[in-house]
């Protein structure tokens, strides 16, 4: 800290501690300790530096702190911060982000030009959603860094190079005589009248050397000027054919997707209901199957918190129960209680972004979470019949409703 002062040369800086979550234990000492004394306004007053030994006032310092899993932080820690939860990216960001940044700068790394390669929208946004299904980029990077550097490995193997064709320049002359040489020849001919006179005779009819150089010069120039254009006119003829990485050929730079389509039913059968779960790579639509009184929750291995699918089992019971599935196009989240209010839940910008991503049209929220809903972007929540509950009557109503009844009203 103290070296962070005399850097910033004021004695209120901001100050970022990263990834605060990872924080080591060690022989050397507990670091978490330590942050302790530095993060509590009311000891950080007269903060210790314990190599110096002298009391320094961080009271003006303003820290923040940065963490992705928030468990990880030590509790005596974590109740001297203010949490502030920042969701991840939704799809139309990452979009932003890949046209705008990523792909820029990854095609610049690769020597790539802009006209030799095309990522099409279809490419981008499969790549998206059945590649890196996570809250931030760093995987969208990874793989558009390795389609790059396939098709520039593509590139160099049709002898395509980007490089300028270098122009050069070869002067070609007789050899002159050195300075010696033609002193002793001018004392000579100074000498000798009769080869004076000679000189100047021949100098009337043949040219100098000099000149005969610089002629040879012109001639030597301008055929390494023809050679050059001739290489210019035959670059140009090479038409380089433009990559193009659609949705069909993807799997050619990535390989087969990772994650596979969510929805498995186009009409969810007997005892079968979607849910919404909030997972660790973002929100997720799960199905919750119920036969013959055993209950069974696909993708059982992602690891999920909270008690949002309880309306989601108890529907998938009735509909086993009365032998009648649910409606088409519905998923929904909430946590019951034994008198059947509905409790609010986390993760509504993350659940109705999974909800889009597979073709669903109407949501139920619990109405607490109404206020959630009401701050997302306009263009996440178009298209989406949702509905807000307080009883699981209500649930009952829409999910068992027919999709002919609701067509009628």
């Amino acid at each position: 800290m103290v070296q962070c002062l005399k850097s910033v040369g004021t004695a209120n800086p901001l100050v970022l501690i990263d990834e605060i979550d990872k924080l080591g234990r060690g022989h050397s000492g507990d670091p978490a300790s330590a942050l302790l004394e530095l993060l509590d306004p009311e000891q950080n007053v007269n903060f210790l530096d314990h190599y110096l030994d002298v009391p320094i006032d961080l009271s003006k310092v303003l820290f923040v702190c940065t963490a992705n899993v928030i468990e990880n932080i030590p509790n005596p820690l974590l109740d001297r911060m203010e949490n502030i939860a920042i969701a991840g990216y939704i799809t139309d960001e990452k979009k932003h982000i890949a046209r705008d940044y990523l792909e820029k700068n990854t095609r610049e790394a690769c020597g790539i030009k802009p006209e030799q390669v095309e990522v099409t929208d279809a490419a981008l946004l499969s790549l998206i959603e059945n590649y890196c299904r996570e809250a931030g980029v760093r995987n969208l990077q990874k793989q558009i860094e390795k389609i790059y550097r396939k098709i520039a490995l593509q590139l160099v193997r049709q002898g395509v190079s980007n490089e300028p064709v270098q122009e050069a320049l070869v002067v070609t002359g007789s050899e002159e005589p050195t300075g010696d040489d033609s002193a002793n020849a001018n004392d000579e001919t100074l000498k000798d009248p009769a080869a004076e006179d000679a000189s100047l005779g021949s100098n009337t009819t043949e040219p100098t050397s000099e000149e005969a150089n610089e002629v040879k010069t012109e001639g030597s120039i301008s055929e390494v000027n023809k050679d050059t254009d001739g290489e210019k006119e035959e670059a140009a003829d090479k038409t380089i054919e433009k990559v193009v990485v659609d949705s069909s050929n993807l799997g050619d730079f990535v390989g087969k997707p990772v994650f596979q389509a969510e929805r498995i039913y186009e009409q969810t059968p007997v005892g079968v209901v979607m849910g919404l779960a909030w997972t660790a790579m973002g929100g997720s639509t799960l199905y919750i199957e119920t036969t013959k009184v055993e209950e069974g929750e696909g993708k059982g291995a992602t690891p999920k918190d909270g008690p949002s699918a309880g309306c989601t089992m108890i529907t998938s019971m009735l509909s086993l129960a009365m032998g009648k599935p649910v409606k088409k196009n519905l998923a929904m989240t909430g946590e019951v209680t034994l008198t059947g209010r509905i409790l609010p839940i986390g993760g509504v910008k993350e659940k109705t972004i999974a909800s889009r991503r597979s073709a669903i049209k109407t949501i139920i929220f619990p109405s607490a979470n109404k206020r959630d809903f009401d701050e997302l972007a306009p263009h996440v929540k178009e298209g989406l019949d949702v509905h807000f509950v307080d009883t699981y009557s209500e649930i009952y109503e829409l999910a068992f409703q027919s999709d002919v009844e609701t067509e009628t009203s």
